[in-house]
């Protein structure tokens, strides 16, 4: 990975997109205080940079634990991410794999900034696995380091979008919103294509040929 390639901050922006969790934001958090809502945000945006670091640094150990080639991580990775893409083609956020009752069973259990904010409508499976297939690109301290630098970018990025949530949610409407959402999974899509077909070269050589 090019110190200065921006190709994994374009790809954690759009797999994350917190501007299509704006409206889970304002829903969740309808009945906080100023306060409770800034309180919020902190955590869920920190705990944003948490995950995609515990995966930039961890991730590769994991799959060695579990003997799984990066390779077919990759074919796997990028079938999620392109899983992804489509429902976010949908107006869908591209991390929302749970039902209704899933979501608010979440919420009473735990913290609404990290269940259901963090994981899983910012960073899920797919965020994951972007984050692990790029760190093993990383071949330098340095690189690894811009890594999780654009991890804080990320997050910084969902503080502002939470921040100014009700700006947003009014100045775009949901048309807006749905057609951003749709923006970023066509982006998602094609760069999802690029992750599978490094990952089927590294398996069967022959189709590099």
């Amino acid at each position: 990975m090019p110190l200065m390639d921006l190709k994994p901050l374009v790809t954690l922006l759009a797999i994350v997109n917190p501007l299509a969790i704006v409206p889970f934001f304002i829903h969740y958090t309808q009945e906080f205080t100023e306060e409770q809502r800034r309180r919020t945000i902190l955590i869920a945006s920190f705990s944003t940079f948490v995950v995609i670091t515990i995966s930039a640094l961890m991730g590769l150990h994991i799959l060695a634990f579990f003997g799984i080639s990066l390779a077919s991580f990759q074919v796997g990775g990028g079938m999620l991410l392109l899983t992804s893409a489509l429902a976010m083609l949908n107006a869908q956020p591209a991390e929302a794999k749970t039902n209704v009752e899933e979501v608010h069973d979440a919420a009473a259990r735990a913290s609404i900034a990290v269940v259901p904010l963090t994981i899983p409508l910012l960073t899920g499976p797919a965020t994951m696995s972007t984050v692990v297939i790029y760190a093993d690109k990383a071949k330098t301290v340095l690189q690894l380091t811009t890594l999780l630098g654009y991890g804080v970018v990320v997050a910084l990025v969902t503080a502002v979008c939470f921040s100014l949530a009700q700006p947003i949610a009014r100045g775009l409407g949901k048309t807006g919103i749905n057609v951003m959402t749709r923006l970023m999974g066509l982006i998602l899509a094609a760069l999802s294509v690029e992750v599978m077909s490094v990952g089927l070269v590294k398996l069967f050589p022959i189709l590099g040929k």
